[in-house]
C-alpha cells in the first residue's frame, strides 16, 4: 500500500543521491538536513544495517547504512560520503548515502509503478520508478526502510 493519491497534476519535490552506483530519491518533505559524512560510534545489538549514532546538537541520531539495507555491499564510508537526515514517524535518523544529486520536481503522473517481476522486499522499499535521460531513478518509501520496532531496538 503506497502513499495516499495525490491529485495527478500536484507537483511534490524530491530529493535523488546517488548509492551503489544508482540514482535513487525521497519525497523532500521527510529531509530535515544533509550533512557531511561524520565517524558513527558503533553501538553492539543495534540491527546490522545501522552503522551506529553520531552527535548532532546534542542528540544521538542512529546513522542507516542504506545501500546494505536495501541489500547492496555493507558502504566504507569516506569524506565524500553524505548522511540526509529524514524524520520517520517522529523519530530522527540518518541515511549514509554516497553522494546527493539534485532536487527533481514531479508529478504523480511521471511516476512508474514498481514492476511485477520485482521481489516483495523490493517493492516495500521502492515506491516507484522515474525514467529519465538514460537513467532510472527509484522512488523509496521511507517507512520500510527502518521498521518502528527496529527504530525503538537502536
Amino acid at each position: 500500500m503506497g502513499p495516499p493519491a495525490l491529485h495527478q497534476g500536484s507537483p511534490r519535490e524530491l530529493i535523488s543521491f546517488r548509492l551503489a552506483a544508482q540514482d535513487f530519491c525521497v519525497d523532500i518533505m521527510a529531509v530535515r538536513e544533509i550533512r557531511g559524512w561524520t565517524p558513527a560510534t558503533a553501538l553492539p545489538g543495534s540491527p546490522n544495517f545501522v552503522c551506529g549514532v553520531i552527535n548532532l546538537r546534542g542528540a544521538v541520531l542512529p546513522i542507516v547504512d542504506l545501500a546494505f539495507r536495501l541489500g547492496f555491499d555493507t558502504t566504507d564510508p569516506t569524506a565524500k560520503h553524505v548522511i540526509i537526515v529524514v524524520e520517520l514517524g517522529g523519530r530522527v535518523i540518518g541515511l549514509l548515502v554516497d553522494g546527493v544529486s539534485d532536487i527533481l520536481t514531479v508529478t504523480d503522473d511521471a511516476i512508474q509503478p514498481t514492476p511485477d517481476v520485482a521481489s516483495d522486499a523490493a517493492k516495500s522499499f521502492v515506491r516507484g520508478l522515474l525514467p529519465g535521460e538514460g537513467r532510472m531513478i527509484s522512488l523509496l518509501g521511507l517507512d520500510h526502510i527502518v521498521p518502528q520496532s527496529d527504530l525503538e531496538a537502536a
